[in-house]
């Protein structure tokens, strides 16, 4: 199956801010509910050891993606020292985006006991303000860019020198294609319980359902659009500048493997080449 580059709704400009905001806050709820990403704390946390870094910079957070159940999965993975104290500082996430979900952010940042906060102004991947400091990442979506521009968002981590991880839960597979009808149909269920309440999503789900269907024909095209280990494998041997260590891979886990890529410069000393 050949990758696709098409379009998703809710990444045109002129998609609906509400609908948009309707559509991230369902994705959110269902991969917290799922605990969608567990597999890759490992990886993740590989990827902070290596950059020497607690700090991390989410690009394209949508409604806020998995960083509640994530930070907690980190900070319980972490040996105390003899005397009871962490060995190491507190995790600072900052989510970003190109359209800002400044609600989401909002309720992410409280229930996270302000572990969670985001930057209040719109963020490119691709050209990261320099005062953002930290291991970079992105989850589910990585697809949304055309190849140039999926390089570009590699090649701005590299010129910066910041670490980054990318982490897919679409798959480039009929089996993950038809995962993404299931995952649809119990968002459409749960709908009620996403928090906080609002009549509207009521409205956009039930009685005029234009979030499940942007949902369901976002869901497919991602799947259509996510790359494979291989072409991200290709992708980052284009890339020039400082050396740096990559890995990719599936991560197995969890209901579908999560299609990643992690990337970290390498100590002057050991610059022997790329990975």
């Amino acid at each position: 199956m050949r990758r696709i580059q098409f379009f998703e709704l809710h990444e045109q400009a002129w998609f609906p801010s509400p609908l948009r905001d309707g559509l991230t806050d369902a994705l959110q709820f269902g991969i917290r509910r799922l605990r969608a990403y567990a597999p890759i704390v490992p990886i993740l946390e590989r990827a902070l050891d290596a950059t020497q870094s607690r700090s991390i910079v989410d690009m394209c957070s949508g409604g806020g993606g998995p960083w509640i159940d994530l930070t907690c999965q980190l900070e319980a993975r972490r040996a105390p020292s003899p005397n009871g104290q962490k060995k190491v500082p507190d995790l600072q996430i900052l989510l970003t985006d190109k359209f800002p979900n400044f609600r989401a952010f909002e309720n992410v940042k409280t229930a996270s006991g302000n572990r969670i906060d985001f930057y209040p102004a719109s963020v490119d991947a691709m050209k990261v303000p320099e005062e953002l400091q930290g291991l970079r990442t992105m989850f589910t979506s990585f697809h949304h860019f055309p190849p140039d521009e999926a390089r570009a968002i590699l090649q701005n981590a590299v010129d910066a020198g910041k670490g980054i991880g990318i982490f897919e839960l679409p798959r480039r597979a009929p089996s993950t294609i038809l995962l993404t009808f299931g995952f649809v149909l119990m968002l459409f269920l749960g709908t009620p319980w996403i928090r906080p309440f609002r009549w509207s999503r009521l409205l956009w789900t039930y009685l005029i359902p234009i979030v499940p269907f942007a949902l369901l024909f976002d869901g497919v095209v991602s799947c259509l659009r996510t790359y494979r280990p291989e072409e991200l494998r290709e992708m980052v041997g284009g890339l020039s500048g400082r050396e740096y260590r990559w890995e990719m891979g599936e991560a197995l886990g969890g209901g579908t493997p999560i299609t990643y890529l992690v990337g970290s410069p390498l100590a002057p000393s050991l610059n022997y080449g790329r990975r």
